[in-house]
């Protein structure tokens, strides 16, 4: 195996990928992506079909003919799509040859194909652990992989939790779409003392997000925007539907400040944080790194969210965690005492940029590319 310190073309493989797709694989793939290009690396997006009416406007991006999904996509599709792999395997190595890719990055086991080992001889592979699965599809993966890289130290504890041997793995977090960029002090006052809230997520029922707006006080009076987007995938049919029908019904009940705006483009989300006075983080389930967070912290806005999972190590002093006991409606209390404390609130926008510092999309790609470079070659 040779050394990949600058190679030419790193091949990302995700058959959920969408350009724009508001969902943490897809987002952190297109980071990446734009890493490699700031690098003068070349990106491969390698996803399933059917094709796009806008594919051509991505020339990065191909697509399995062996491998074709519904939109949005339910975990039984996916199982019957692969029921028989080698065509996915033989075309996925295939591909991966005629394009010359010198590193192959499985962006899952099983939604990234990490499990099918397709590879070409002699190209180096990192799988991404966005999620401990725990089954056989994961336990094939690492096997096969020249490097393991969890996006967060709760992926890696919860690798050794679940029994895997996760002293050869490289943390590696998801990057941004651009570097910190923090609003000077007195814009930061300003939006303390007047700023919206401002929330991104997508459609998914373990945010919390209904439950976050039945919480509101009644006497809250500063303008709350959620952007709320849906993904391509689902864990039941109509799933994202209900998810948007709740929401409403919450956000109805309280008008005069509360706003559920449509999607943003990837790039567009960190400008939007950068006029909020903070986000909210109100799952309830773990997440496993938390982009939305890092994003709004990139730019100087505290994060106040439940404290599980990733979000805890992620923010760290740049915001405030509420216990789970607590949920949603200590949310808004230790949102309103953050905000009240001007020291406080600027010490925690301060080190939310510096725990932002190393994510930017060229550092995450270096970052991955020494992972495969400190293995024997």
């Amino acid at each position: 195996m040779t050394s990949i310190s600058m190679p030419r073309t790193i091949a990302f493989v995700l058959f959920s990928y969408a350009p724009g797709e508001p969902a943490g694989y897809e987002r952190a793939v297109g980071a990446l992506a734009e890493g490699c290009r700031q690098l003068g690396i070349t990106p491969l997006i390698v996803t399933s079909g059917p094709a796009g009416p806008g594919d051509a406007d991505h020339p990065d991006m191909v697509r399995l003919s062996s491998l074709t999904l519904p939109r949005p996509i339910l975990k039984p599709d996916i199982l019957a799509a692969l029921e028989d792999p080698e065509p996915v395997r033989v075309e996925l190595r295939r591909l991966l040859a005629d394009h010359e890719a010198d590193l192959v990055v499985w962006v899952d086991a099983l939604y990234g194909l990490g499990y099918l080992d397709a590879a070409p001889e002699g190209v180096p592979t990192i799988l991404q652990v966005h999620k401990v699965r725990g089954d056989e599809y994961f336990d094939q993966a690492i096997a096969a992989a020249t490097t393991v890289c969890p996006i967060s130290p709760f992926m890696e504890s919860e690798a050794r939790e679940q029994g895997y041997d996760t002293s050869a793995w490289t943390i590696v977090p998801n990057a941004l779409f651009a570097p910190a960029q923090p609003a000077v002090y007195e814009e930061r006052e300003r939006l303390r003392t007047q700023g919206p809230v401002r929330i991104v997520s997508r459609a998914e029922p373990y945010k919390g997000l209904a439950e976050l707006l039945e919480a509101l006080p009644a006497d809250w009076t500063r303008p709350v925007e959620l952007v709320l987007a849906a993904a391509g995938f689902e864990y039941w049919p109509g799933m994202q539907d209900e998810v948007f029908a709740a929401v409403r019904a919450a956000a109805v009940k309280r008008p005069d400040v509360v706003t559920v705006r449509q999607a943003l483009p990837w790039q567009e989300v960190q400008p939007f944080f950068a006029g909020a006075a903070a986000t909210i983080i109100a799952s309830y389930e773990p997440e496993t790194f938390c982009n939305a967070a890092a994003e709004a912290m990139s730019t100087g806005a505290p994060v106040v969210g439940i404290g599980i999972g990733n979000l805890p190590h992620l923010v760290g002093q740049g915001g405030v965690m509420v216990s789970a006991e607590q949920g949603a409606n200590g949310i808004w209390p230790a949102l309103s005492e953050l905000l009240e404390d001007a020291d406080r609130y600027h010490e925690a926008s301060r080190n939310a940029v510096l725990r932002t510092a190393f994510q930017a999309p060229s550092e995450v790609v270096r970052q991955l590319l020494a992972t495969v470079n400190a293995r024997p070659h």
